[in-house]
């Protein structure tokens, strides 16, 4: 299926979230976070949160128009091309403990770093107006080949971005740097990502 952003362009996938021929060929299993995106790890997670009334986070929709609909079978209709209504900003937001949530996911094959590129302007635009009116910000980031899985706070995700533009300025984030700078998250049977834990700490909550 084709999907535009709203300005016409072809939204393309980023490559670090394709999946190889032998990657779709693996079978799924069902321990750890193994055959899992961090997407479903993080709406389970989410699921969680809600169900013991710890907090209200969703991923949010995107409006999507569509303007190619194929009809391979009379009961059965498959949609080739759409566009955004809107460009997205991040994939969730929500309300902890009366502070607004409001992070975005990414995932990465990199062993070594995660390519920048991965993020769009708008995105940091968005996370900046949200944390100038006092909102949590931040990424969660997976290496999937690696296993492992960071939290970035917004602020230094905003100081990496913008050093990118400075003359030899990285186009990646080190695995170094989330090491050093991030805070690394620990799978766990329910939640399975308590991301809120380290929210705790770094935002002095509760």
């Amino acid at each position: 299926m084709k999907i535009h952003y709203p300005n016409g362009k072809p939204y393309l996938v980023n490559d670090d979230k394709k999946k190889t021929k032998n990657q779709l060929n693996k079978k799924k299993v069902s321990y750890s976070n193994r055959g899992m995106t961090l997407e479903e790890d993080l709406n389970r997670t989410n699921e969680y949160y809600l169900a013991k009334k710890r907090a209200v986070i969703h991923k949010k929709p995107i409006p999507i128009q569509v303007v190619n609909v194929d009809y391979p079978h009379r009961s059965a209709a498959k949609i080739t091309e759409a566009y955004y209504k809107k460009a997205s900003t991040t994939d969730y937001n929500g309300v902890y403990a009366g502070h607004y949530i409001d992070f975005e996911a990414k995932e990465t094959r990199n062993k070594t770093s995660f390519p920048l590129k991965n993020f769009h302007e708008h995105q940091l635009e968005h996370m900046e107006a949200c944390a100038v009116q006092g909102g949590v910000c931040f990424v969660i980031i997976r290496f999937s080949t690696l296993n492992r899985v960071f939290l970035l706070d917004f602020s230094l995700l905003k100081k990496w971005w913008q050093q990118q533009f400075n003359k030899g300025g990285k186009k990646s984030i080190p695995l170094s740097a989330m090491i050093e700078d991030g805070h690394e998250l620990q799978y766990s049977l329910a939640p399975r990502l308590p991301y809120l834990d380290i929210i705790d700490t770094l935002y002095s909550i509760k």
